[in-house]
């Protein structure tokens, strides 16, 4: 794949996490959804956190967005996804579906960056 394609698809896969994570994470809990909520309650939240990762959750996708900050953006990204699958690791979800959803994620993310970013591949590059 040549550089100009590699670097649209990167912005492809990094568009389909960002639209993700505002869609279906950041809006519920900015926006007050009481899906946010009951979500947080079942796996053990207490309440009054809702809010507070729901801003953090938007910080860090704006930091990802950004070329200047999208490693950092990336790497906070993934702390904050490793807590959410400890969450789903202790209330004892399902695995395919919930333990590893952050992996899934993480995969996208990092990709998308990888694919988008010529820095990142001479970082990490892909060998046969």
């Amino acid at each position: 794949m040549n550089s100009r394609a590699m670097t649209i698809t990167g912005w492809v896969l990094s568009g389909l996490f960002v639209v993700f994570m505002l869609g279906a994470s950041v809006a519920p809990k900015l926006l007050g959804m009481q899906v946010a909520d009951d979500t947080m309650r079942q796996l053990g939240w207490p309440d009054g956190y809702v809010l507070m990762i729901g801003i953090t959750e938007l910080v860090l996708v704006l930091l990802y967005v950004f070329p200047r900050t999208s490693v950092l953006g990336a790497v906070l990204m993934m702390a904050l996804l490793g807590g959410a699958m400890a969450t789903q690791i202790r209330a004892g979800s399902p695995l395919f579906s919930h333990k590893l959803f952050s992996i899934y994620l993480g995969l996208f993310m990092w990709g998308g960056l990888w694919l988008r970013d010529p820095a990142l591949r001479a970082l990490f590059p892909w060998r046969k």
